[in-house]
């Protein structure tokens, strides 16, 4: 029994701590090892709270964003988390699901959407931006990145 158990549960805990590599950006989706990988990088973490399938603003921000020179360059100096809060919950594993739930939950009790939120390798929160216009203007966010890069 404990056999089919790790062969069940073993690939799930490895899905939530896998990378996403989309634009050459490398996006943590586990938020111990985010921060473990700022603690041992010496960076801080970039969190995104997004909610990729229903959010328009979260939506532009890949085009606007994400997918710059600008972003992957400042992208090498953080630890970059990816919080999805889909609403078609099919989208993520059930581990994944709850883990980000749980982030949602420290991070961002509000549910705002998107947002950016910056901390430092032991958890704390140093600082966050909101919100986006869709204009195609990412300078405040941009500020806010290159504010915590060192």
């Amino acid at each position: 029994m404990r056999k089919w158990f790790i062969i069940l549960v073993l690939p799930l805990y490895l899905m939530a701590q896998t990378t996403e590599q989309e634009d050459g950006v490398v996006w943590l989706t586990d938020y111990e090892t985010a921060l473990a990988d700022a603690k041992e990088n010496k960076t801080n973490v970039l969190l995104y709270f997004t909610g990729s399938d229903w959010c328009a603003p979260c939506k532009m921000l890949k085009k606007d964003l994400f997918a710059t020179a600008d972003f992957k360059s400042i992208s090498e100096n953080y630890a970059i988390l990816y919080i999805d809060i889909p609403r078609n919950m099919d989208l993520l594993s059930p581990v994944q699901a709850a883990h980000n739930k749980k982030v949602l939950a420290k991070h961002n009790k509000k549910g705002v959407f998107p947002l950016f939120v910056i901390l430092n390798p032991k958890g704390k929160a140093l600082d966050k931006y909101s919100g986006y216009s869709m204009t195609g203007d990412v300078q405040y966010h941009m500020a806010l990145f290159n504010k915590y890069k060192d």
